[in-house]
C-alpha cells in the first residue's frame, strides 16, 4: 500500500465507535427515565398517597356508620374487624355518644383525641395550646375532613369527624408523618435500585453491544479491505438464525466477486488497449529486425549442416566414427535452431502483440514455489544451492503464465552462469504498490559495456561459453517482452560476487 494510501486511511479512523455511542445512549436514556421517575415522585406521589390516605378514612367511617345502624357495632366481630381495618391502614378512632362516653377507641391516647374532637365540633379552641392550624379539605352536612397540627406531638394528621346516623360522634385520623416517610423510603429505595440498574445494565450493555458491533466491524474491514480491491476477505454469516447483518454481510461478499471479476477483465482490455498503441507504430521495424536477425543467427547452423552434409554426400569419409561424428554435428545443430525458431515464434508473438495478456490476481510466493519444485533436477545437475526465506503470500496483478516464464529465464539464466559457491537466492521486497522479485546467482559480473545490450535480440556477452550451452542470446528480450506487455519495470544488477535480475508487479491494487 502506497504512502499516500495509509495517510487518507489514517484519516478514516473512527473517532467516536458505535458501540460507545450506543453504550452512552443507553446509559443516558436510563438516568433520564430514573431522574423522571424520581422527580415525578418527589412532586406527586405525596399527593397520591395523600388521596388514598383520605378515602380510607372515609372508608372506615362510613363503616362505623353502616355498623351502628345495622345492629353489629356492638359484637365482638365488629370490635375484630375494626381493629383490623385501623392495623392495616395505621389509622386511629374514637367514638363518643352524646354524652361524651366512650364507645369505641382504638387509640393509646383516647381521652386526648375526645378533647380534640369536642373541640373541633363545637368550634372552640379548647385546646389552641397543641392544635393549631387546621386546613378543611372537604366539609359535609355529615363530615369534615381536614389537615390538623398536633402542636404536642410536632405532627400533621388527616381527620375526619362528624355525627352518624346513630348518634355518636366520631373522629378518624391518620398520621400524615407516615405518608411521607413512606415516600421517603420509596425514593431512596428508587434511586438504589435505579443505580443498581445502571451499573448492571452498562456491563451487560458492553457485551449486547460487543455481539451487535461485531459484524458491523467485520463488515467496516471487509469493505476497506475491497477498498484495496483485495477481495479475499469474506463475510460469515451466523446460519441459519439469520438477520439484516447477515443479508448485508451476503450482498457485499457477492458485490466484492463481482468486482473481481469486473476490474479482472478491466485490467485485461487496459493491457490490451496499451499494447495495440504501443505496438501499432513499431509493427513494421520489428519485422525488418525480426528478419535480419533470424537470418543472422540461423546463417551458421545452416552452414555447418549444409557443410557435413556435402561432407557425407560426397564421401570425403570412410570409417563409421567420423560420419558418426558428422551426423552427430547435423543433429545437434538442428535441435538448436528448433529451440531457437520456437523462441523466436513466442518473441515474435509477445512483440506483435498477438498474444494477449490475461491479467489475474494470484500469489506470486506460490508461483516461485511451484517453479523450484519442477526445476529441481536442473538444480541437482548444477549443484547449485537455492536460498529464498519463507515468505507470507503476497497477491499481484499479472498474467500469472508469463509471469512464471519470466522467472524461468532468469532461473535457467543463473543457472547456465552459476560459478564460485553455486549459491543462487531468490528475494521477494515490497515497494510501495509493487513487489519486486529478484534472482541473484554466484559468478562473473556482466561488463558494464555489456550491460545495455543484454535485453536485445541474439546479444550474447560470452559467445563461447553461450555455445557452450546451447543458449540462443533469446532469453532476456523475451523477459523484456513479456514485462513491456505487461507495462512492469525490470533489471539488472552487478555485485562484486555475482549478478542480480529483478522485475517488478502491481500487488494490492
Amino acid at each position: 500500500m502506497s504512502i499516500f494510501s495509509r495517510n487518507k486511511d489514517a484519516t478514516k479512523r473512527v473517532n467516536h465507535s458505535l458501540r460507545a455511542e450506543f453504550s452512552v445512549l443507553f446509559i443516558l436514556v436510563m438516568v433520564a427515565m430514573i431522574g423522571f421517575c424520581l422527580l415525578t415522585n418527589m412532586m406527586l406521589l405525596e399527593r397520591v398517597y395523600l388521596s388514598h390516605q383520605t378515602k380510607v378514612v372515609k372508608t372506615a367511617y362510613s363503616n362505623i356508620n353502616d355498623a351502628s345502624t345495622d345492629g353489629s357495632f356492638a359484637t365482638d366481630e365488629y370490635d375484630i374487624e375494626l381493629q383490623s381495618i385501623c392495623d392495616t391502614y395505621g389509622i386511629e378512632l374514637i367514638v363518643l355518644d352524646a354524652d361524651s362516653q366512650m364507645i369505641k377507641s382504638s387509640s393509646s391516647d383516647a381521652e386526648y383525641m375526645a378533647h380534640i374532637l369536642w373541640d373541633n365540633l363545637i368550634g372552640e379552641d379548647m385546646f389552641s395550646a397543641v392544635v393549631t392550624n387546621r386546613v378543611i379539605l372537604e366539609k359535609t352536612d355529615d363530615y369534615t375532613v381536614q389537615i390538623e397540627v398536633d402542636k404536642r406531638m410536632n405532627t400533621e394528621y388527616l381527620e375526619i369527624w362528624g355525627v352518624i346516623d346513630s348518634g355518636y360522634i366520631v373522629m378518624v385520623r391518620s398520621a400524615i408523618a407516615g405518608i411521607r416517610e413512606s415516600v421517603s423510603i420509596f425514593n431512596r429505595f428508587m434511586a438504589i435500585v435505579g443505580g443498581a440498574a445502571i451499573l448492571i445494565g452498562s456491563i451487560l450493555l458492553i457485551f449486547l453491544t460487543n455481539r451487535v458491533t461485531r459484524p458491523i466491524l467485520r463488515l467496516s474491514q471487509i469493505s476497506s479491505e475491497m477498498k484495496n480491491l483485495n477481495f479475499e476477505a469474506k463475510y460469515q454469516s451466523s446460519g441459519k438464525n439469520r438477520n439484516e447483518l447477515d443479508i448485508l454481510g451476503e450482498n457485499i461478499n457477492e458485490l466484492s466477486e463481482t468486482l473481481e471479476t469486473t476490474i479482472r477483465e478491466l485490467k485485461t482490455a487496459n493491457n490490451e488497449l496499451k499494447q495495440d498503441i504501443a505496438h501499432k507504430e513499431e509493427i513494421d521495424e520489428m519485422r525488418r529486425e525480426f528478419l535480419s536477425n533470424v537470418s543472422h543467427e540461423l546463417k551458421t547452423p545452416i552452414a555447418l549442416i549444409q557443410g557435413y552434409a556435402e561432407g557425407l554426400q560426397e564421401g570425403i569419409i570412410d570409417d563409421q566414427e567420423s560420419m558418426d561424428f558428422y551426423c552427430e554435428v547435423i543433429r545437434d545443430e538442428a535441435s538448436k535452431m528448433d529451440v531457437l525458431v520456437k523462441k523466436l515464434l513466442t518473441l515474435n508473438q509477445l512483440e506483435f502483440g498477438n498474444d494477449v495478456v490475461q491479467m489475474e490476481r494470484f500469489d506470486i510466493v506460490e508461483t516461485i514455489k511451484n517453479y523450484l519444485k519442477s526445476a529441481d533436477i536442473l538444480t541437482k545437475q548444477k549443484n547449485a544451492t537455492v536460498h529464498m526465506a519463507d515468505y507470507e503470500p503476497i497477491y499481484v496483478w499479472a498474467d500469472e503464465f508469463k509471469t512464471e516464464e519470466v522467472i524461468m529465464n532468469y532461473y535457467t539464466n543463473a543457472l547456465n552462469h552459476l560459478d564460485g559457491e553455486c549459491v543462487i537466492e531468490i528475494k521477494l521486497e515490497k515497494i510501495d504498490d509493487k513487489v519486486r522479485v529478484s534472482v541473484f546467482n554466484t559468478g562473473e559480473p556482466i561488463p558494464e559495456d555489456s550491460i545495455d545490450h543484454i535485453w536485445e535480440k541474439f546479444y550474447k556477452v560470452d559467445k563461447a561459453r553461450t555455445r557452450e550451452y546451447g543458449g540462443s542470446g533469446v532469453g532476456l528480450s523475451i523477459v523484456k517482452a513479456i514485462m513491456d506487455s505487461m507495462h512492469q519495470e525490470y533489471g539488472v544488477r552487478n555485485y562484486d560476487n555475482g549478478v542480480e535480475f529483478w522485475f517488478e508487479l502491481e500487488c494490492n491494487t
